[in-house]
């Protein structure tokens, strides 16, 4: 299994030709064995693999030119399908390239194929889809997590080097530690959203699964910068970005052991499964040993994390899907009746049992007489997590703590339960709320499954997380572990 920057130094030296690795690719792709693509594009993936090694030829330095990559079915790509891992958008194409497809495009990266998700990026097990559940690579008898399970399974077993996500509350980081890879949801308007499907506006962050924090920070430089498309989108200049100059050029980024590390109170609570929490404190103390600075730190309002975050995420979700009513496109119901009754079955139809909770709960708390004890409520309990974050960081430089309870649980084990499932994300949404970013790097095992190990900075400190987790990783293997039966790859990178 090759990484992101083995296969950079093996076209770049021409050890093989990225039309040898996207066949290769492919191979293993039309083998997936976890239902974790829904849209696989071979031909479209050949003639860029082909442009890209003319590319080369010509000259290109690009540092993603030829390199295969897999993107989640969220992202617009033109005359490509669309699903959002929904019936509603079943047979949807795609008109025009989201600005992250673009911007990777421009590059001459390759693209394998979309991958598998929860309908609408709602949902914390992958189970969501209508074209049926993600199965972690680990155990296929368990959930990859989501929503982007199938970006992470893809990465975890071999299919593809590393993939686009999406991150609204923890889409990225959750399936990044059940599936045993890094994941990096970036700042709130570090990406552009032009092109992403919307969930939910205010909280919808594209990032990167990865094999490692070198690999994530090679793919995450051709995502970032401003995009007028996108009024949410961040302006960054040149000289803000220096690090991503520093990837550029090194392939790699220097520890800095005088980061001072936070451990917030209240993510170390019991809810946490035993195995987990003593691979995370081992963790903490091969930091330590390293020579960073270790303290606790408070974060009091992370309780009301996740009830705020729902109706938050809801309301904006109702308003996002209110478009969808089977007339200018997406699913339509058979002979409707009257209007009210083409809108009313078409969207009964097209939207999975979680899309239409959500919407329900949402609607509820945007109504008349609702609003202020919901939406306003639950708005100013963000502000006060952004506070906590704001306060902390006056202290520290770096949060650590779990990125998730504990291990990928079994399917259906929590289909029936909502309430059970939400908490899942209960260390992850904090941050989603705060917009800051945030990482999860494995660090160990628990039940013979891989365990998460979230990493929260300061707005636009990408570079600190990066930093930290490569230097983590620098001394320990976690990462380098795969599932046995997708170890194997038939290409091969000299040294």
């Amino acid at each position: 299994m090759l990484t992101l920057q083995q296969i950079v130094k093996g076209l770049g030296e021409k050890q093989f030709s990225s039309a040898e690795l996207t066949q290769e690719y492919l191979q293993q792709v039309q083998k997936d064995a976890l239902n974790s693509f829904i849209s696989v594009t071979a031909d479209r993936a050949t003639a860029q693999a082909q442009a890209a090694d003319r590319a080369r030829s010509g000259g290109s330095t690009d540092l993603l030119c030829g390199v295969p990559l897999a993107h989640k079915d969220i992202f617009c790509a033109k005359d490509v399908r669309t699903t959002c891992g929904s019936r509603m958008l079943e047979t949807f194409v795609a008109p025009y390239d989201a600005t992250v497809i673009h911007k990777l495009q421009n590059q001459h990266a390759v693209m394998l194929g979309k991958t598998n998700m929860d309908e609408f990026a709602m949902g914390s097990s992958n189970e969501n889809s209508f074209f049926g559940p993600v199965r972690n690579p680990w155990d296929h008898e368990r959930v990859p997590g989501g929503s982007s399970g199938g970006s992470a399974a893809a990465v975890a077993a071999g299919y593809c080097p590393a993939a686009t996500g999406t991150d609204t509350g923890g889409s990225i980081r959750q399936p990044a530690a059940f599936c045993g890879i890094t994941g990096i949801k970036p700042t709130y308007g570090r990406v552009s959203r032009y092109g992403m499907v919307a969930f939910a506006s205010s909280l919808d962050q594209g990032g990167v699964l990865a094999c490692d924090a070198t690999d994530a920070a090679l793919l995450l430089q051709g995502m970032v910068g401003f995009d007028a498309n996108d009024s949410t989108s961040a302006h960054r200049s040149v000289e803000q970005d220096q690090w991503l100059e520093e990837i550029r050029h090194s392939h790699s980024l220097k520890p800095d052991t005088t980061l001072r590390i936070g451990l917030p109170n209240e993510y170390f609570d019991t809810s946490m499964d035993a195995d987990t929490q003593a691979a995370v404190q081992e963790a903490v103390k091969q930091l330590e040993a390293a020579g960073y600075q270790v303290q606790p730190v408070s974060l009091p309002h992370t309780d009301m994390a996740i009830p705020a975050y729902y109706v938050i995420a809801g309301a904006e979700a109702s308003t996002n899907l209110s478009r969808y009513d089977g007339v200018r496109f997406g699913h339509r119901c058979e002979n409707p009746q009257s209007l009210e009754d083409l809108y009313a079955r078409s969207r009964a139809e097209g939207f999975g049992e979680e899309v239409k909770r959500r919407i329900l709960t949402g609607t509820y708390a945007l109504s008349v007489g609702y609003y202020d004890a919901y939406y306003l409520q639950a708005q100013k309990i963000r502000r006060l997590i952004s506070q906590d974050f704001s306060a902390a960081f006056t202290e520290v430089d770096v949060l650590l703590a779990p990125t998730t309870p504990g291990p990928a649980f079994k399917l259906n084990e929590l289909s029936a339960d909502p309430v059970a499932m939400y908490a899942q994300d209960k260390f992850t949404i904090p941050a989603s709320l705060a917009g800051l970013p945030a990482m999860s790097v494995q660090c160990g095992f628990s039940q013979n499954l891989p365990v998460g190990m979230q990493l929260i900075a300061p707005a636009f400190c990408e570079d600190r997380l990066l930093r930290l987790a490569q230097h983590y990783q620098s001394v320990t293997d976690w990462h380098q572990r795969r599932p046995d039966r997708f170890s194997h790859s038939s290409l091969e990178v000299s040294a």
